[in-house]
């Protein structure tokens, strides 16, 4: 499988921090945040991975060459000046990733979930991991169009009724038959296949940070530090 990571974004949330570094490239655990999704896609034998880039691009080329050092092809897919948002940089990356599934990845997450869990050959267009919807994040359509394909399991947060995407996805290329080029998010597309039927889903039980804000990045860099990490959003 090939596989594609969002690092296109500006960080806005992340600044200052963000202002002079791009926020997949922040260092979290003694290594760029970025690194550790390139390492856990190589452990599962994935060997090009393509890395969406917009604000200071230069930079994760300068920073992570051409893969070889984690054992993979890099391939940098730059946007233009202005981020192209999640829908309209998966479509401009989709030359880069071929045909077949690919993996979806943010860069600005961090968890130890097992990316060979997840299906070479999902069932439908999508194949989500979801996370319980933390508390500063707005209830929507995606959220409660995923929720609803969730099964009733017995581990599941009682206190968490709704679910949203953790930032690890395998997509098929035809999610996006029909859009042209531009600026456009993802969600509405994956929104309207969850009620469709044609997206398959399953939650995240392990460790998962959004390593969106400085405080959050201040938090995992001293959990990590301190050998233990805990969940969190």
């Amino acid at each position: 499988m090939r596989a594609l990571i969002f690092a296109a974004g500006k960080g806005e949330r992340m600044r200052p921090l963000s202002l002079h570094t791009p926020k997949p490239l922040l260092s979290v655990g003694g290594k760029p945040l970025i690194v550790w999704q390139i390492e856990k896609l190589a452990a599962i034998g994935v060997g090009d991975i393509v890395i969406n880039t917009s604000w200071l691009a230069a930079q994760f080329p300068a920073v992570l060459g051409d893969g070889s050092d984690f054992g993979v092809h890099l391939h940098y897919c730059f946007e233009g000046a202005e981020p192209l948002e999640t829908g309209g940089g998966l479509l401009h990356a989709l030359p880069q990733l071929g045909p077949a599934p690919f993996i979806v990845v943010n860069g600005d997450i961090w968890s130890d979930y097992d990316f060979a869990r997840l299906p070479e050959q999902p069932s439908g267009l999508a194949h989500l991991v979801l996370v319980a919807l933390p508390e500063s994040r707005p209830l929507g359509a995606f959220e409660r169009a995923v929720s609803a394909l969730l099964p009733a399991s017995a581990d599941a947060e009682p206190a968490a009724p709704w679910y949203t995407l953790a930032g690890i996805s395998v997509v098929r290329p035809e999610l996006l038959d029909g859009h042209r080029p531009g600026t456009f998010p993802l969600a509405p597309l994956l929104t309207a296949a969850a009620r469709e039927g044609l997206v398959s889903v399953e939650r995240l039980t392990g460790v998962w940070h959004d390593v969106g804000t400085p405080e959050r990045w201040r938090a995992l860099n001293a959990e990590l530090a301190a050998g233990r990490s805990v969940q969190g959003a």
